[in-house]
């Protein structure tokens, strides 16, 4: 997968009622970014959202301000994020902008699913 590859974004509905899964394939930069900021900024939220991001394999600054910007929309309006499948490329990301002691992370999206 090539860093300029689409950014092929899906949403389904998580086991329990409430949940939606938002799974994301390809990688997380400002060129594919537009999409990914028009499904996160809907208004229509559910009670708890699960992002996917075990099909991303790079992430640059831009995809990591557009995922603290849906976890900042998500408290606002009282619904929990979980992000979950960060592969290590990805968590070096994380962890350099310290975003993993602040967000819900999951190394799977079951795992994610069985602790709610």
């Amino acid at each position: 997968m090539a860093l300029d590859d689409p950014l092929a974004i899906e949403c389904k509905p998580g086991k329990d009622p409430g949940t939606t899964i938002l799974q994301l394939t390809g990688p997380v930069t400002l060129r594919n970014l537009f999409d990914l900021q028009s499904k996160l900024r809907s208004d229509d939220l559910p009670r708890v959202s699960i992002l996917d991001l075990a099909g991303v394999p790079y992430m640059d600054s831009a995809g990591m301000g557009a995922i603290v910007n849906h976890y900042v929309h998500c408290q606002n309006k009282g619904v929990k994020l979980v992000v979950a499948g960060v592969s290590s490329r990805v968590m070096e990301l994380f962890k350099l902008t310290r975003v993993d002691s602040v967000m819900n992370l999951a190394p799977s999206v079951e795992a994610a699913e069985a602790a709610l």
